[in-house]
Formats: structure tokens, sequence, C-alpha cells
């Protein structure tokens, strides 16, 4: 136990966001350093609990007590190997995941939970910066070869750990650059992609080789993979997005998230993106359909851009405050939560159902929108307009973050000709393998949109599989 009487002696605190005035201007994350004191009197907070139940509420196992003890003791080191032999890649979780470790920390039962992701970070942080991280090589060759489709967390977990396997891996990805959705639908100020850059380098150096601007399904057959390679891994996500049907959807000015996030960060890469082809939310009035992760996404880069007013619409009620009893601990809270983006302007609000959209000569002005209850008829709820509640609010730009459906169907999953599931996502084993021999799965592709930490997990648990299947054994570990 890092110190017995920590959680008694010091509160729980977070990194501090640079002030909003400044971080709007730029495109850089928005916390500022933590010092190592402070860091340190986070870790000494955390009781190493009998039953450490930050445990469950880690999808990757992470030993969370284990490495909050060596960070107390300034055990640097040794935190970063405890931490990796869970988690590939810490700098992402610590920064992209919204720590469902700290909703189950039983601190957390009557007081704050212990600051579980920032003590992930500065650990991972500290082991690069001192150069610990190195590349693991493996030491003997297997022969066999194995393609990874999509670089995502889960593409390139299942990259590393199948590498470090003595694997041939090959990672393809259909974009220009290698990350998925963390490379161009993540803004640069929740993560800035210099951190994917460096992982590469070190996935590189221990063998894996990455082939990009290579659309598998597309410009390239899958089944060609399946002939070339002994293994084959879908690890593309859940790409195909929720669209809105309502009268006025193809105005001009109406776009998904993923059309719109991902030129702002090829901007900040320094490609050139033409004006014509660039989506920007300068001088413009903006609404944002959908009130999760990827919505507040659009609406930082929309402060960024010069938006002249943002509102945030959501389906579904306003969450509370509090823990309510329908989520208890240890279980992931739906609670009201304020991310940076929320903290540097627009408007949210809840409960409110899009019902048409109206332009002027081919390009929207204004969105038409009633308010909702949910009622229970029946034993079931059901969505229910509020009468006399239709409003009108002018809009420039529409833009659609209403979550994702599942994996694309054509393309790799209709060439290789795996089956799928009731919900549309791609049907796996418990060792990931899909309805095709030899053809696995892993990640948003199988679960559904879901965490980075899920992600990771999945990509883990589907190396895993993979190996076995190469090989007979396998003694890579898995979390799932």
């Amino acid at each position: 136990m890092a110190k017995p009487t920590g959680f008694l002696e010091f509160g729980r605190q977070t990194p501090t966001r640079r002030p909003v005035a400044e971080r709007v201007q730029d495109y850089f994350e928005v916390y500022q350093d933590f010092p190592t004191e402070a860091l340190n009197q986070q870790a000494a907070r955390c009781m190493d609990c009998g039953v450490p139940f930050c445990h469950q509420g880690c999808p990757l196992g992470n030993l969370i007590p284990d490495w909050n003890d060596l960070v107390y003791k300034n055990r640097w080191q040794e935190a970063i190997e405890r931490l990796h032999a869970t988690n590939n890649f810490p700098e992402f979780t610590g920064r992209l995941c919204p720590a469902p470790c700290e909703a189950a920390c039983v601190l957390g039962i009557n007081q704050d939970a212990v600051t579980i992701k920032q003590v992930e970070l500065t650990i991972v942080e500290t082991a690069f910066r001192e150069g610990w991280i190195k590349p693991a090589p493996a030491e003997v060759k297997t022969g066999k070869t194995v393609a990874v489709v999509g670089s995502g967390p889960t593409g390139l977990a299942a990259a590393q750990q199948l590498a470090r396997a003595g694997h041939a891996v090959t990672v393809f990805e259909r974009a220009d650059r290698i990350g998925g959705l963390m490379r161009y639908g993540i803004p640069d100020f929740k993560m800035q992609k210099e951190f994917i850059d460096r992982r590469m380098a070190q996935m590189e150096a221990e063998g894996v080789t990455f082939k990009t601007s290579a659309g598998v399904g597309t410009e390239i057959d899958a089944r060609d993979l399946q002939r070339d390679f002994d293994a084959v891994l879908l690890a593309g996500g859940s790409t195909v997005p929720r669209d809105l049907e309502v009268p006025g959807r193809e105005l001009k000015g109406v776009y998904y998230a993923m059309e719109y996030l991902p030129l702002q960060n090829r901007r900040d890469a320094g490609d050139e993106v033409p004006a014509a082809n660039f989506i920007s939310a300068e001088g413009k009035r903006v609404i944002i359909l959908g009130g999760g992760d990827t919505g507040a996404d659009c609406l930082g880069t929309a402060i960024r851009q010069g938006a002249t007013s943002i509102a945030q619409y959501e389906l579904l009620p306003r969450p509370p405050d509090e823990r309510p009893s329908s989520t208890p601990w240890p279980t992931w809270p739906n609670i009201y939560r304020v991310s940076s983006a929320h903290e540097e302007g627009g408007d949210r609000d809840y409960s409110i159902l899009t019902k048409s959209l109206e332009g002027e000569d081919g390009v929207v002005k204004r969105l038409h929108a009633v308010r909702i209850e949910f009622v229970v008829e029946d034993g079931r709820q059901v969505m229910k307009e509020v009468p006399g509640s239709e409003f009108t609010v002018e809009a420039d730009l529409v833009l659609l973050a209403m979550g994702f459906l599942g994996p694309e169907r054509n393309g790799a999953i209709e060439q290789l000709g795996v089956e799928l599931t009731e919900r549309g996502n791609v049907k796996a084993d418990a060792s990931k393998m899909t309805t095709v021999p030899g053809v696995f799965t892993a990640g948003d592709m199988t679960r559904g949109q879901s965490l980075i930490v899920w992600a990771i997990a999945e990509g883990r648990a589907a190396a895993r599989g993979v190996d076995a299947y190469l090989m007979g054994k396998s003694a890579l570990p898995s979390p799932l």
C-alpha cells in the first residue's frame, strides 16, 4: 500500500486546464503539466484494496494499485514495466479514456476517487522522457505472416503483440497516415499526433510494417490478403455514421462529424486543404446534433475556427449531477459531465428532436425541432413530443454526431464472406476468429462503438487468438 493514511490526508486533485482565452487560440493540448509532488500525493491515496474494483472497471485489467504504490515510492521504471504489462499505449488511454477505473474505485464509494488516469499518463511520459521505453523485437521469428486491417488502437495493439511473438506483421491503413480515428477523428487539443508517431517508430523497430493509402476492400482485394498471409485480422472499426432522416438533410452545410473533424486535423498536420474542400465554422451559426464525445470534439473545433454561435442538442434527457441508483458503484455512472470544450463556450440542450431542416438556394439556414419527453407505457419507455414546444433556430452549419451503426458491409467484409451478428457487427468466437477460418476480428468492428480502452483490450485478445491459431498455443496475455 502506497501510504496507509494517504486517502485521509490528501484530497483528489486533477491537472489544470490552460485558460480558456489562451487555449481556444490554438490546437495544442488543453492540460498543463501536473507537478510530481502533487502526483505523488494522488498515488498515495490508493488504498491497495483487498478486492481492487478498479481492475473490474478497467477492461485491460491494469494493475493499478501496483503502479500507484511504485509511483509513491519513486520507483518509476518499475511502474512503467507494470503498466506496460497490460497496456500497450498508456499515453493514448491516459489522454482519451474516460477512466471507468476511477468510477469503480473503492474510495469513490464515499469520497472522491483516486486520480488513476493522471498517474498512468505521468508514468508513461516519464518513461519516454527518461529513455526507458525502447523497441522490444522478438528474439525468435516464427516465419508466420499476419495482415492487420486498420491502424486504430485495436489494430496497433494487436500488431505490436503479434510482432513481439515473432510474427511478421503488416498493418494496412486506407488513410494516408497511421492512427485511425486517433489521427483523423480526435482533435489535436485532446491528443497531439506526435504521440502516435512516437509509438509507430518503436513498432517499426520491432518489425511491424505499415502500409498507408492501402484500402482493403477497395484498392486491395481482401481475398488477396487471405491468400498471401497466414492470418488476417479485421480491425477497421465502426465507421458507418447514424444519419438524420428528416426533410432538408440533402442541403449544403449539413455534414457528418467525421466529414468535418478530419479536415482540421489535416491542416494542423501541415497539409494543404483547399478552401473549396474545407468545412469551416468561421462566422457561422453552428448546430451540433449529438451530446457525446464526438459532439464535444465538434464543439471545441468550431469554437477555435471562429463560429459566431454554437448549440449542441441531445435527444436524451439531461443526466443527473450525482450518480443515480440506476448506475450504482462500481458501474459507469450516467451523470452530467463537462468536457474542456464545454468550458469554452456553446449552449447545450437536451430532449430535443429535429423535425426538419430548411434552406435557401440549396444551403441550410434553419433547423426546426420539438422538445420531447420519455414516458412509461405498457412497461417500456416511449418518446413523445411535448405539445406546443416546437421551435426554430437559425443555422449555417449542421454537424451530425449521433454515433455509429457498425462496420462498412461492402468491401472486405463482403469479399471475405464473414458472417455478421443481428446487430450488424462482425461475428467472432472466443478467440476472436470470424466464421471464416484464419480471419479474425476485434475492436469496434465486433463490439460496436466503444471506448479506446476496450479497443486496446480487444486488440490484445485478438493477438492471443491469432498466435494460438498459428502456433497451436500462445503465451500472449489476454484481458478478455
